[in-house]
C-alpha cells in the first residue's frame, strides 16, 4: 500500500505564494505519476499539475505560469510551488499517485487546505 501525506497549505492574500509538498511511503511503484488535484465546495475536482518518474510535467491552462510541479524521487516527495495566487484559486489540494501498472492504481492524500484571501 501507499501513504500520501500533504503539508503546506494554509492562509495567503492574493498575490501571495505558498509551496505544497507532499511525501508518499509505503511500496512505491517506480513507474508512476505523481501530481495535485484540488476542489472546492459546490465544484467538481480538478486536476491542476502532474509529474512522471522520470520528470515530465504537465500543468493546468488556470495555473501555466503561476504554479511549478517538482518531485525528489529520492524523497518520494512532490512539490507545488505557487505564485500569484488569486481567490479563485482557493480549493482543498489532494495529492494523488498513480502507479503505472497494466491497470492504473491510484492512492490519495487527505488533502490540504489553500485559502486566498484579503
Amino acid at each position: 500500500q501507499v501513504q500520501l501525506v500533504e503539508s503546506g497549505g494554509g492562509l495567503v492574500q492574493p498575490g501571495g505564494s505558498l509551496r505544497l509538498s507532499c511525501a508518499a511511503s509505503g511500496n512505491i511503484f517506480s513507474i508512476n505519476v505523481m501530481g495535485w488535484y484540488r476542489q472546492a465546495p459546490g465544484k467538481q475536482r480538478e486536476l491542476v499539475a502532474t509529474v512522471t518518474n522520470d520528470g515530465s510535467t504537465n500543468v493546468a491552462d488556470s495555473v501555466v505560469g503561476r504554479f511549478t510541479i517538482s518531485r525528489d524521487n529520492a524523497k518520494n516527495t512532490v512539490y507545488l510551488q505557487m505564485n500569484s495566487l488569486k481567490p479563485e484559486d482557493t480549493a482543498v489540494y489532494i495529492c494523488n499517485l498513480r502507479a503505472r501498472h497494466i491497470i492504473n492504481l491510484d492512492y490519495w492524500g487527505q488533502g490540504t487546505q489553500v485559502t486566498v484571501s484579503s
